[in-house]
């Protein structure tokens, strides 16, 4: 393995820039521009110890058979929750198969993507993300950041499981895209209901695995109030330059992602990279920070990344499953004792989320950094 892909891991987190009003503008992400392009802007450059590296090992991850689990079976659920309780006390990466969600509705939420990213930049923009906002459309990081942009755009809602929200995806949509987004707005909307019902699931595993029992984190997470992700990495011309999207631990509890066809999810184990193959009928599930903090740390989330390539865009689906806003984050007494003392503060995700948009680029130390932030913002 080449020195410069394993050298970044070690460097030590940085926080948000602090831009100066004396700097130029932001650069814009315009992917019908930039995906011709032979020479990159030096704000998608990478330094050489974070470039891409593509030939790397494959991830051996269990492919996790939630059929058993899904119908009753006891003794299936239990293989399924050690498997699951294995793979998180590794790496925090496993995958999902036979997880019941309809493999149409899969098709379209992929196909419906194009809707959206194939539009010209101004009507996409109608969605905009805000500043210091977490949903919308945002073409790289051009408005957070200076350098290390991502080559990548993303369109991120937010989803409640309350009964009171039942239309909030599409409603959402709907109202910033207009009317004739409302096919789009449905086929999202049942995707994430989806998503959820499928993270409530895996909560149960994860809560057998962690002897706290399969009712505790699913009950947590019942109303939940998560986030959708649509990502779509345009072509790049020189792919070995810049990255999809830059080494980073997950800031949420859970994350269901699906892959199309298109390689480019990469994690960091054992001290290298790995790839992770798209499969039409798994889902990649991963731990992020809320449920590490959740577990008092007995389960990690790992640090991943996206590269990109120049024939190809690659698209993916993320569900970010996060508790409702004021749930406090407090790992459960049966995690705690003499031997594995509480390893974070109280906390409600709306604190994480705060502190990961206004003050911290989020990487592999985020937990870490906002449990410091948050003991000297307490005392």
């Amino acid at each position: 393995m080449a020195i410069n892909c394993i050298t970044s891991i070690h460097s030590m987190p940085q926080p948000l820039n602090q831009e100066s009003k004396e700097q130029e503008p932001p650069l814009v992400f315009d992917a019908s521009v930039l995906r011709d392009q032979l020479h990159l802007p030096k704000q998608f450059i990478w330094p050489d110890e974070e470039k891409a590296c593509f030939d790397v090992p494959e991830l051996v991850v269990p492919f996790i058979d939630l059929g058993g689990f899904l119908s009753g079976d006891p003794v299936a659920s239990m293989e399924a929750s050690r498997l699951v309780g294995e793979a998180c006390q590794k790496h925090g990466f496993f995958l999902v198969v036979n997880h019941g969600i309809d493999k149409q509705l899969i098709s379209d939420a992929h196909l419906y993507m194009n809707d959206f990213f194939e539009l010209p930049l101004s009507q996409k923009q109608r969605a905009q993300r805000r500043v210091g906002e977490h949903c919308g459309y945002a073409s790289s990081f051009t408005g957070r950041f200076s350098s290390k942009l991502p080559w990548k755009e993303t369109l991120s809602f937010q989803f409640s499981a309350d009964t009171n929200s039942s239309n909030l995806v599409k409603d959402y949509l709907c109202n910033t895209m207009g009317k004739e987004f409302d096919q789009f707005g449905k086929v999202y909307q049942d995707y994430c209901e989806a998503m959820s019902t499928l993270s409530l699931g895996i909560m149960e595993l994860l809560g057998m695995s962690l002897g706290v029992g399969k009712a505790y984190f699913k009950e947590f997470f019942e109303e939940n109030s998560s986030i959708m992700r649509l990502n779509y990495y345009p072509p790049c011309q020189k792919p070995d330059l810049t990255l999809g999207t830059g080494p980073h631990c997950d800031p949420t509890s859970l994350t269901i992602l699906h892959q199309d066809q298109v390689g480019g999810l990469q994690v960091y184990v054992d001290n290298q990279w790995h790839s992770v193959s798209p499969d039409f009928n798994a889902f990649v599930v991963n731990i992020g920070d809320t449920f590490m903090a959740l577990s008092n740390g007995r389960y990690k989330s790992c640090l991943h990344r996206a590269v990109v390539n120049s024939q190809t865009t690659r698209k993916s689906l993320a569900f970010f499953l996060c508790p409702r806003n004021d749930k406090v984050v407090s790992a459960p007494c049966q995690l705690v004792d003499n031997f594995s003392p509480r390893l974070y503060p109280d906390f409600t995700w709306p604190m994480l989320l705060e502190f990961t948009q206004k003050h911290y680029r989020a990487d592999m130390k985020t937990l870490e950094a906002f449990a410091n932030w948050l003991q000297r913002k307490r005392n």
